[in-house]
């Protein structure tokens, strides 16, 4: 138990200085970072394979066409959920990107009521329709709606929700995810190279280290998180979730110095309330269950 706790609690606290690693790219196009990403991730995972021994899936599921289209579709919400945090992070909107990661839990919520026919609880409705009010408050005093929170929060729930009925394990997935990402990432970098665009040509030593440091900087928490998450109960992990959201937002506000006033303080209070009572439902309903 504790030693799974350590395990989530660093994924998530790796995941929540994210801001710090792309920060220092920052002169480097998105979607270049994001090639990169998928490029280097591939390496390092094909390592850790070949290391592990743990390839005898591949075959199984080259014969497994609806098991491909699966993992395509979540590599592709992958692949958009890393491009709106990457440009998110780089344009000064850190702020915005945490409460994509605030709202992820009630979306995922969300999505099992439209898609997988769920029973929500009154206290799960409750939830959502808070988290519904802080949306409509922050769209009302900006004048448009929060689209990186949702893009991000919807693209990874969406992800998530394909994950959670895949046939694969953690490090598979990721592996074959990366894999049918590749063609695009490596060739959309050879383009750049051919054109003499490509930044990692380009760039100093220290941006080269950084950029090829994308492979475990990408895989290492994720491998840690499956690793935590199989050893810790769900209501534990649902709480450990929200440590990756508060670091960015002080990241955010005290290091970046965004913009975080009381309007906008209010709505994200909202959602806050919103997590709160599902958190606590989750708790009580984990605690009746053990208690008989």
């Amino acid at each position: 138990m504790q030693i799974g706790m350590l395990y989530a609690a660093t994924a998530y606290i790796l995941w929540g200085l994210f801001p710090i690693y792309f920060k220092a790219l920052q002169g480097i196009a998105p979607l270049e970072i994001l090639s990169h990403r998928m490029v280097w991730a591939l390496a390092f995972l094909l390592v850790v394979l070949v290391s592990r021994r743990q390839w005898s899936w591949i075959r199984r599921v080259l014969r497994q066409p609806k098991v491909l289209a699966g993992f395509a579709a979540s590599a592709m919400l992958l692949s958009i959920n890393w491009y709106i945090y990457i440009w998110a992070v780089n344009n000064g909107h850190v702020v915005d990107a945490s409460l994509g990661y605030f709202m992820t839990p009630l979306v995922n919520v969300l999505l099992g009521f439209l898609l997988l026919h769920e029973r929500l609880r009154p206290a799960q409705w409750t939830a959502v329709a808070l988290a519904a009010v802080g949306a409509a408050w922050l769209t009302w005093q900006a004048g448009h709606p929060p689209w990186i929170g949702l893009t991000l929060a919807f693209t990874f729930g969406g992800y998530g929700l394909l994950r959670k009925t895949a046939a694969l394990g953690a490090l598979e997935g990721l592996s074959l995810e990366t894999f049918l990402l590749f063609p695009l990432a490596f060739g959309y970098l050879a383009i750049l190279a051919l054109n003499g665009q490509n930044a990692f040509v380009q760039a100093s030593m220290p941006s080269k280290w950084l950029l090829a440091a994308a492979g475990p900087i990408t895989a290492v928490p994720l491998l840690l998180f499956a690793t935590g998450a199989r050893r810790i109960p769900m209501s534990t992990l649902g709480l450990l979730q929200y440590i990756a959201p508060s670091l960015q937002l002080l990241l955010g506000v005290w290091l970046y110095h965004e913009p975080f006033g009381a309007e906008r303080l209010s709505g994200f209070a909202v959602i806050w309330s919103a997590l709160a009572v599902y958190s606590m439902e989750g708790l009580w309903r984990a605690w009746s269950t053990r208690a008989p």
